[in-house]
C-alpha cells in the first residue's frame, strides 16, 4: 500500500467546512474491530486483510492488535495471533473476526476459521502469547459453514455467552473455564430483523444489547435490545445505516474514560488508492451516544463526523514510532521480539501524532532510533500541518544497514503547549530508513 496522494490525516478533500474523518489506522489494511478495556488502555484486536487480496476474494491469515490512552493515537503490537496457533487446521486463509475478553487474570480470544468452526485461544497478557488450550474448535457444526463471528459476554451472575453466526444466530453457555460449554448449541428461530452477522453482546443499565451488520448489501449496524440474556430480541433500528459509500461492517462496542466509542470498518482507505473492488478493509471509529430510554442514537457515517482526542498525548517518554494518527504510506513490520519498526518510508511522506503535549518548558532535544543503508536523508520535525513550522531537522546517514540501528539526535526550537506533532521525511527516492522509537527532552 503506497501513498499516492497528500492527504491530511482528517480533512483532505473538505467541502463547506465539513470533517472527513478516515480509519484509524493506515499502515496495514484490518477489519472485525474488537475492542477491550484493559488497565485504562483501549486495546483493539481485528482481523487483517492481506494487502494483495484481490476482488471480492478474502485473504486473512493472522489477527492484530493496536492500543490507545487517548483514541486518535494509535501503537501497532503487530500479529499476536494466527492461524498457525491452531494445530488442527492446516490451510493458510480463513482468519476472520474474533473477539477477546479477560476473566480471572487470563485472556480469551474466540476465532471463527471459516468452514472449521471457531477455536479458542489463552494468553497471560493482553498482548499475548496466544496459545490453544483445547486442541480442537470449541464450536463446529459440521453440516454447514454458519459458524463465524463469535461475540462473548461474561453476565453480571458470572455466566459467560458465546453469540456467533451468519446468516443464522446461535448461542452457548460457556463453563467459568470459558474453553468449553454446557447444554446444547441453541438456534434462534427468529433472529433481529435484517440481522446479517458479526453479532456484539453486551450489557449497559441492566439491558443486554446486540449489534450487528444488518441489511445487505450494503451492509450498516443495526442493533436489538433484549430483558434477557438469551432474548428475545427486540429489533430497534440502526446505530449507523447501510450506506452506498462502503460495502459491508462489522461492530464493535468499548465504554473508555466516561464514553461510549463504536468501532467498524470501511473501504475508506482502499479508495484513496482505487476505485476497483478489493477486500481490504480499514478500522473506523466514532463517539456513540444512548438515549434516556436506553435506545442508541444513531452514528452519521465515519466521514461525516470527527474523532476527538479524549486526552493530550505525552511526547518525553520512549514513543514507539508504530504509534501514529496519521501514515498513509508508511509500512509496519516486526524487528526482535515484540517490537515493530516503520518501513517503506518515501521521499515526501510523513507520520502524524496528534494533540502532543510539548508542556510548560517545551523540548529542547528529539532523540530516534533508525537504521539506514543510505546518505542523504532527513527528518524534519514540524507542529500543526505536515508543511507547518520546522523546530528541528535531523540528519539520517547510513548506519551500516537497514537493521543496524543507531540513536541520532538534534536540538529543537523550543515549543510550548499541544500541537499536532508532524515527522516529515526527506531524501532520495524510496526506502529512505527503517524507523523504531523516538523520544523528546
Amino acid at each position: 500500500m503506497k501513498k499516492l496522494l497528500s492527504i491530511s490525516f482528517l480533512s483532505f478533500g473538505l467541502m463547506a467546512g465539513a470533517i472527513e474523518q478516515l480509519p484509524i489506522i493506515q499502515t496495514k489494511y484490518n477489519a472485525d474491530p474488537a475492542p477491550m478495556v484493559h488497565n485504562d488502555t483501549i486495546f483493539l484486536y481485528t482481523s487483517h486483510d492481506e494487502d494483495d487480496a484481490e476482488g471480492y476474494g478474502f485473504k486473512m491469515q493472522d489477527w492484530l492488535l493496536y492500543t490507545s490512552t487517548d483514541m486518535v493515537n494509535w501503537t501497532e503490537h503487530g500479529a499476536v495471533a494466527s492461524l498457525k496457533d491452531f494445530k488442527w487446521f492446516n490451510r493458510d486463509n480463513g482468519a476472520w473476526a474474533i473477539q477477546v475478553v479477560e476473566r480471572n487474570g487470563k485472556f480469551y480470544m474466540y476465532c471463527p476459521i471459516h468452514g472449521n468452526g471457531i477455536g479458542v485461544l489463552v494468553a497471560d497478557s493482553p498482548y499475548g502469547p496466544f496459545k490453544d488450550p483445547i486442541g480442537k474448535p470449541l464450536v463446529w457444526q459440521k453440516e454447514h459453514w454458519n459458524d463465524i463471528d463469535p461475540t462473548v459476554f461474561i453476565d453480571d451472575d458470572g455466566q459467560a455467552y458465546m453469540y456467533w453466526g451468519n446468516p443464522e444466530l446461535y448461542y452457548v453457555k460457556l463453563n467459568e473455564d470459558m474453553v468449553s460449554y454446557s447444554g446444547e448449541i441453541h438456534k434462534f428461530d427468529r433472529a433481529p430483523q435484517h440481522y446479517q452477522e458479526g453479532p456484539w453482546f453486551y450489557k449497559r443499565d441492566g439491558r443486554y444489547y446486540l449489534a450487528f451488520a444488518s441489511t445487505c448489501c450494503p451492509e450498516g449496524i443495526g442493533y436489538a435490545m433484549s430483558d434477557n440474556a438469551t432474548g428475545p430480541w427486540e429489533t430497534k433500528g440502526y446505530i449507523m445505516r447501510p450506506t452506498e459509500r462502503t460495502r459491508g461492517n462489522h461492530p464493535g462496542i468499548a465504554d473508555y474514560k466516561g464514553k461510549t466509542y463504536l468501532f467498524g470498518h470501511s473501504y475508506d482507505i482502499l479508495r484513496l488508492e482505487t476505485a476497483d473492488h478489493h477486500e481490504r478493509r480499514s478500522v473506523n471509529a466514532a463517539e456513540m451516544e444512548y438515549n434516556s430510554d436506553g435506545t442508541i442514537k444513531e452514528v452519521p457515517y465515519w466521514k461525516d463526523i470527527e474523532l476527538k482526542q479524549i486526552e493530550p498525548f505525552n511526547p518525553f517518554r520512549r514513543v514507539e514510532a508504530e504509534t501514529m494518527a496519521w501514515g498513509f504510506g508508511l509500512k509496519t513490520r516486526p524487528h526482535g521480539v515484540r517490537n515493530m519498526v516503520v518501513t517503506d518510508i518515501d521521499n515526501g511522506e510523513y507520520l502524524c501524532l496528534r494533540g502532543v503535549d510539548f508542556g510548560k518548558k517545551g523540548a529542547k532535544k528529539l532523540s530516534v532510533c533508525v537504521a539506514s543503508s543510505k546518505n542523504g536523508s532527513c527528518i524534519k520535525v514540524r507542529i500543526d500541518a505536515k508543511d507547518g513550522a520546522v523546530i528541528g531537522t535531523l540528519p539520517v546517514d547510513s548506519t551500516g544497514s537497514d537493521d543496524s540501528y543507531s540513536l541520532l539526535s538534534c536540538k529543537l526550537e523550543k515549543v510550548k503547549g499541544i500541537h499536532d506533532l508532524y515527522f516529515t521525511f526527506e531524501g532520495d527516492g524510496e526506502d529512505l530508513f527503517n524507523f523504531d522509537y523516538w523520544e523528546l527532552k
